[in-house]
């Protein structure tokens, strides 16, 4: 049995685009948009030669994944809005991934968390 989302051999990336901004906690997300609203995903990376994290846009392959989940739309329009500052509200992919009931990415022990729903 999987107890982590695994990465598919075959993906699509249909949905959902990257998105340039000039947030506090990141500068580059996926941003998912229907009609004026929209919700930014981030995901942490790290670079194993520096030691650093920084928080950017999902992988490719879970876009498709997120967007065509049955319980997205609902998620969606609890967390999207319209865009103010050029900013939208953000979830990290855990906490989206969580609320779907989709099997986690497995956790790094690098990774850090927010700890309010309103990142």
């Amino acid at each position: 049995m999987r107890y982590h989302y695994e990465k598919p051999t075959e993906y699509s990336n249909a949905y959902g685009s990257t998105y340039i901004c000039d947030h506090p906690a990141y500068n580059k997300c996926t941003l998912f948009k229907i009609g004026n609203k929209g919700l930014a995903v981030i995901q942490q990376r790290y670079d194993s030669a520096t030691k650093k994290t920084w928080w950017g846009d999902i992988d490719p392959w879970l876009t498709d994944e997120l967007y065509l989940h049955l319980r997205f739309k609902k998620f969606f329009d609890e967390r999207a809005g319209e865009c103010k500052d050029g900013l939208y509200p953000t979830a990290s992919i855990r906490q989206i991934m969580w609320s779907l009931k989709i099997k986690p990415i497995p956790k790094e022990r690098w990774e850090t968390s927010f700890d309010r729903r309103d990142i």
